[in-house]
């Protein structure tokens, strides 16, 4: 690249003060070392105003150069304070934080000058990069030795080095110490406002390492306690909760905090809220949180739009996630997984084939996740020889070494297929060592194409890898029950009660009016229970009018045709689409997402339910999505 060349004013004689307003609108390092180049063939760089620019502006500036502000640096004859702070802190912003702390004991150990309160931030943030807590325990020491343990700025980043390092025993130490709480019958309040602000920035921090730790019961008590919070403290809650699969609890203070009011929503908000929006599929509240950015002038960026499309495919709308992609000023990598990731889970194979090509096409390189969600669109389609295809040309062409995720799909791809036997000798050849997921894969097609002897195998691997995960239990008595084998049922049902292992149980979301709605497998505890009984009894009866014969291979107790039918009728899916039909306009699409895989039985009833009521029925499972329309899935029934 070639980089427009400075022309300093042409004297016998540079003064420092004539090229220094140069240094100030240098755009590259390349215009910096050429102005540097001219102060060293004039024998100016002794001038400590001259020196000073250009390390700032190689340390600070859009374009820093941390090693090149070092190599000025070390040219100075005596930095001063203020030219160590500079460049300790250029580099606990770089990914060479761990020099920060090198030159950090280097000025202590040159004894011309010392810390002063805008060192040690610096210092603490090197070890919150590099996991140093052994070292962040010695900067506390030197924090007390220099007497700025009353400094808020420098105990907050204290406070957030332990955080960050795991020691949040340590963190919640300091923090009590330096909080100042008085207790009212109002809540929490302290003695000034400077106080105030300072326990707010506190507060935030321990919030954030409570949640980073887990301990989100804690995290919430201190911010419950929090006489004023800023919109981090909100933030920081709603993303741990969105983060660790509370998913209602993170729209519920999304919620709260829009109701009250006393602070705007951020792009951040948005951003930590929508994951939980489209972990649910409430639309309605993923359209007004895409309406809230508009309005009031969020930059709808890669981050958030990604976030948007991702959330907007999630919760059934791949045609709105598409156009928000569309409309996006800049795409980067993650967009386009985003986009290609949706198409891939509403099956549509060569929307996501043609969408690769053109991402491609715009020269933005494909990463792993990219590769996932491609092979991912292949199985679930049958296109086995483009994912074989595609998983030879990830490795031989792009470079990429495939992950657990990868043999995941292809084990998924090959199964669906019904190639049982290459699936199972790819587990077996793996250069990685396998994990339960790519196991419940070759279980799950055993099961789809009923074969017991490979179920079987993998079944009992899954058992040694997971031995509490009530998945293999219930696959394997899956695949006895729709053979006919009650003996082998038995045997895994009597396992599952020694080890006391519970299966999942099945539970579905719809959201109406703005309201999410959740059911469980009969589930008869919403206000409205009556109505939707009756609605499921006129469903069944409509479908054996039509000759509809319940699956009942889905149901792994042996009991009387009846019986089993009966537990078919109230499965949560089922409950859901009833509250959806008393609760909606005729003509009005129901969306629902389902915790579990969607059984046999639920997914032919849905096909007819759909053109009895001239509904259209938007049901995601955990795998993937089904349209049901007249009559109809967008599957094809190949899932």
């Amino acid at each position: 690249m070639n980089y427009p060349m400075l022309k300093p004013q042409t004297t016998p004689y540079h003064h420092p003060q004539t090229l220094i307003p140069q240094i100030k609108h240098c755009k590259t390092i390349q215009q910096l070392k050429q102005l540097h180049a001219i102060f060293i063939k004039t024998n100016q760089t002794h001038d400590p105003t001259v020196s000073t620019e250009l390390l700032k502006l190689s340390s600070t500036s859009a374009f820093r150069d941390p090693i090149y502000a070092l190599s000025l640096f070390d040219q100075m004859p005596q930095p001063n304070v203020f030219a160590w702070n500079t460049v300790i802190r250029a580099f606990s912003d770089s990914s060479n934080a761990d020099k920060a702390l090198l030159l950090f004991c280097r000025m202590l150990f040159d004894g011309f000058v010392e810390p002063n309160s805008f060192t040690f931030p610096s210092v603490l943030k090197a070890c919150s990069v590099v996991d140093g807590l052994k070292e962040g325990k010695q900067i506390h020491c030197l924090v007390v030795k220099f007497g700025f343990v009353d400094d808020e700025f420098i105990i907050s980043n204290l406070i957030r080095m332990y955080v960050m390092c795991g020691s949040i025993e340590n963190a919640s130490v300091l923090f009590h110490r330096n909080v100042d709480f008085v207790s009212s019958r109002n809540g929490v309040i302290v003695r000034d406002k400077r106080r105030q602000e300072g326990n707010v920035v506190l507060c935030n921090v321990m919030i954030d390492g409570y949640v980073r730790n887990g301990k989100l019961d804690v995290a919430r008590g201190m911010f419950d306690k929090m006489h004023q919070r800023s919109v981090v403290s909100w933030n920081s809650m709603i993303s741990g909760y969105a983060q660790n699969g509370f998913f209602m609890e993170a729209i519920d203070l999304f919620r709260r905090m829009m109701e009250m009011g006393d602070v705007s929503l951020n792009r951040v908000t948005l951003v930590s809220v929508l994951p939980a929006i489209s972990r649910l599929g409430a639309l309605e509240l993923g359209k007004w949180v895409h309406l809230y950015a508009e309005r009031n002038g969020i930059q709808i960026d890669e981050v958030l739009g990604s976030a948007l499309v991702d959330m907007y495919a999630k919760c059934g709308s791949i045609e709105k996630a598409v156009q928000v992609f569309e409309r996006l000023p800049q795409t980067n990598y993650i967009a386009w997984n985003a986009v290609i990731g949706g198409l891939a889970m509403h099956g549509k194979a060569k929307e996501v084939l043609d969408c690769f090509s053109r991402m491609e096409r715009s020269g933005v390189s494909p990463s792993d996740v990219t590769y996932i969600a491609i092979l991912s669109a292949c199985s679930h389609a049958g296109l086995v020889e483009k994912g074989r295809s595609f998983f030879k040309d990830m490795v031989n062409r792009v470079g990429l070494e495939p992950r657990i995720e990868h043999y995941g799909c292809m084990v998924d791809l090959l199964g669906r297929a019904g190639y049982l036997e290459e699936a199972e000798e790819l587990i077996m050849n793996m250069p990685i060592r396998s994990d339960d997921v790519i196991w419940k894969a070759l279980l799950g097609a055993c099961k789809m194409h009923k074969n017991v002897e490979i179920g079987r195998r993998a079944a009992e691997v899954l058992m040694k890898l997971a031995p509490h995960d009530s998945g293999a239990y219930v696959a394997l008595s899956n695949l006895y029950a729709a053979s006919g084998n009650w003996d082998g049922v038995a045997k895994v049902r009597l396992m599952m009660k020694e080890m006391d292992i519970r299966k999942d149980p099945g539970c579905s979301w719809i959201e109406i009016d703005g309201v999410i709605h959740e059911f469980l497998v009969e589930d008869d505890s919403h206000p409205r229970a009556k109505e939707i009984n009756s609605m499921l009894k006129e469903i069944s009866n409509k479908l054996s009018l039509v000759g509809h014969m319940p699956n009942t291979t889905q149901v792994l107790v042996k009991m009387d045709q009846k019986h089993k039918e009966s537990l078919l009728h109230y499965h949560s899916e089922k409950i859901a689409v009833a509250f959806g039909l008393i609760s909606t306009s005729p003509k009005t699409t129901l969306q629902i997402v389902k915790n579990l895989r969607i059984c046999d039985d639920c997914h032919s009833s849905m096909k007819l339910i759909s053109k009895f009521y001239e509904r259209r029925i938007v049901i995601r499972d955990r795998k993937r999505f089904h349209h049901f329309e007249n009559g109809s899935c967008s599957c094809m029934d190949y899932w």
